[in-house]
């Protein structure tokens, strides 16, 4: 079935820092003479170890956070216990127990600290449940709370902890993915989404270069921002993924715009037509005659990423592509026609089978100008950068660095270009 993965997910660096900060709590434990519980040191350690270490940062702080609020109320009740009233260890001494729950969970809240609310909680539990009367509440309270802030430390040092020469960070990385992604449904792997976001993190120049809107693009890669804008539509437009804006688009003219209309229209075809409008992407339409129109338009034109628009293109709008569907044998005989009277030399034209509607080609034509290698020397002078590494899942290209049809495979190697500046 298409886009259905077989095989086991792949071992991550993740699990493997868990486990090497889980084993450094139990080591510092030991070396302090074995006092204090590496059990509450192994959970922070579990729970700020994050995939980005941006993240890591920000579990820290909120854990240090819940480490201050719980031991401030664990050592209240502890006080209170011990000079002022004992509850003994029966209902009333777990009523009193849980009832400061509230004002920890509250105090989190009322300071937007709610992401800290459990660990709060979890601090101040580790000490009013455990606690040996006849200890020190101040020296078990510290405790608790270093055997926590242990931890902490520990998983900061591994999350930022990194092994590679030199970052590449003074070269283009261009990615082309799109036949690969056909084999995960669309959509990234989980692997490849972590590992992505990863390099972007820590400074890759990266563009995607994809056949597909830009539209496409965010519904299958949203989370995937690059500093640089992506390479879309076969090279007819950059966008930038943050900005939400068009910084380059090769269109076709106004006026030649019209002269193809008035061309393909006028042999019976019907097209969706995108143009570029202040930085909005809309797609007019007129007649939605064939089953693969009628299905293209009832799957995408809810989009939120999309704006279809059943009139007339404006006569003085530029045109990005148009867009034609129709049986192969229809769509072929106007291709050759179009080359017969040189439309294909004046303009960009891409014929293909549709892989969703059997018996169905596309017929797309872009400005002559629309093309990745154009759209890569625009951004070489974008970016200042000099030298580009292209990696895809095309073998035929002939200036990829490397080719695989597996995007797992295509961005691990990019992974160990950025890193280490080898294939």
């Amino acid at each position: 079935m298409k886009g259905k993965r077989t095989g086991l997910p792949q071992l991550g660096l993740r699990i493997i820092k868990s486990a090497v900060g889980v084993f450094f709590c139990f080591v510092i434990y030991i070396l302090r003479g074995r006092h204090g519980a590496p059990f509450y040191s192994a959970l922070a350690v579990l729970w700020c170890i994050q995939p980005y270490p941006k993240d890591s940062l920000r579990n820290a702080y909120q854990r240090t956070f819940g480490t201050f609020m719980g031991a401030v109320f664990g050592l209240i009740l502890l006080l209170v216990e011990i000079y002022v009233t004992d509850f003994g260890k029966g209902l009333l001494h777990y009523l009193v127990l849980s009832a400061l729950i509230v004002p920890i969970l509250y105090i989190t809240s009322a300071l937007n600290k709610r992401n800290a609310a459990y660990f709060s909680c979890v601090v101040y539990l580790s000490i009013v449940v455990n606690h040996l009367g006849d200890e020190n509440p101040f020296l078990f309270v510290l405790n608790r709370s270093l055997d926590t802030l242990i931890g902490i430390f520990i998983a900061l040092i591994i999350n930022n902890i990194h092994i590679h020469g030199k970052l590449q960070k003074d070269v283009l990385f261009v990615a082309d993915i799109d036949n690969a992604l056909k084999d995960t449904g669309e959509k990234l792997t989980p692997y490849s989404r972590f590992y992505l976001r990863t390099l972007i993190e820590e400074g890759m120049r990266l563009t995607i270069m994809t056949l597909r809107t830009p539209a496409t693009y965010l519904e299958s890669m949203r989370d995937i921002c690059p500093a640089l804008p992506i390479i879309a539509m076969d090279g007819a437009v950059l966008y930038d993924v943050t900005a939400n804006s068009y910084p380059k688009v090769y269109a076709i003219s106004a006026e030649r715009a019209s002269e193809l209309e008035e061309y393909i229209t006028g042999r019976g075809f019907h097209m969706f037509t995108t143009v570029i409008l202040d930085d909005v992407l809309l797609i007019y339409y007129d007649v939605l005659e064939n089953e693969a129109e009628k299905q293209i338009y009832e799957s995408l034109h809810k989009s939120s990423y999309r704006n279809y628009l059943n009139k007339p293109r404006p006569i003085g709008h530029k045109v990005v592509y148009f867009m034609l569907v129709d049986r192969t044998e229809k769509v072929h005989a106007l291709l050759d026609e179009m080359n017969g009277c040189n439309i294909s030399e004046q303009n960009k034209v891409l014929f293909y089978p549709s892989d969703d509607y059997p018996g169905f080609s596309y017929l797309k034509i872009y400005s002559k100008n629309a093309s990745a290698e154009n759209m890569i020397d625009y951004l070489k002078e974008y970016s200042g950068l000099k030298r580009v590494i292209t990696v895809s899942d095309d073998h035929s290209r002939h200036d990829v660095t490397y080719a695989h049809h597996d995007c797992n495979q295509i961005v691990r190697r990019l992974g160990r270009l950025f890193y280490w500046g080898k294939i």
